[in-house]
């Protein structure tokens, strides 16, 4: 039997693109140019329960949510050399948060029609669902709207950002925003007032 001696661990500074050293803990060491780790490290803890709920009204299933907020903090901390300003990590954060469900539709939705279409007499799942609480009426609604429409409903109304900071986030002028916001809330008062 052979037996191995351990190395013995000792810090090791490691060079990352954009000047940003660490040593093997993660601390960060000095950073010239991007947003520190312990940027993003603070914007997860602070953060992540709100992008989460921004993905699941985007989204339908919690699985496909977390995966869309994680893959969004792996690719900002991939690019963090690329951001110049610590406070706009978050805006770049919900962006990517909203790119990323779209990209997740929009997988489904070739996915659903690669699969065979349903018999006509099968019963939907929504059929026994007709006493269900008045969030999941609204998060149900919501979904049925225009893509556009429910992202600017979403950004506008539950992540409360200005109208501009919706328009940019989406790369929208202001007055589209307007647009698709009005027609988004008459859309669903409609489909809220329907039994």
């Amino acid at each position: 039997m052979v037996v191995r001696a351990e190395p013995m661990l000792r810090p090791v500074r490691i060079p990352v693109v954009g000047a940003l050293e660490q040593d093997v803990s993660g601390a960060s060491v000095s950073s010239d140019a991007g947003v520190s780790i312990d940027v993003l490290t603070e914007t997860y803890r602070a953060h992540y329960g709100s992008l989460l709920r921004l993905a699941s009204l985007l989204l339908d299933d919690t699985d496909s949510c977390e995966d869309v907020v994680q893959e969004s903090f792996v690719r900002v901390h991939t690019a963090r050399h690329r951001l110049r300003e610590a406070d706009k990590t978050l805006a770049y954060l919900r962006q990517t948060v909203v790119n990323l469900s779209r990209s997740t539709l929009r997988r489904r939705i070739m996915g659903m029609r690669l699969l065979s279409k349903p018999e006509p007499n099968s019963a939907s799942t929504e059929d026994g669902s007709r006493h269900v609480a008045e969030r999941d009426v609204l998060v149900r609604a919501l979904r049925e709207l225009q893509r556009r429409q429910r992202e600017v409903i979403v950004l506008r109304y539950y992540a409360d950002l200005t109208e501009a900071q919706v328009a940019d986030l989406l790369g929208l002028s202001v007055g589209s925003v307007k647009a698709y916001a009005s027609r988004g809330l008459e859309a669903l008062r409609a489909r809220m007032e329907t039994p």
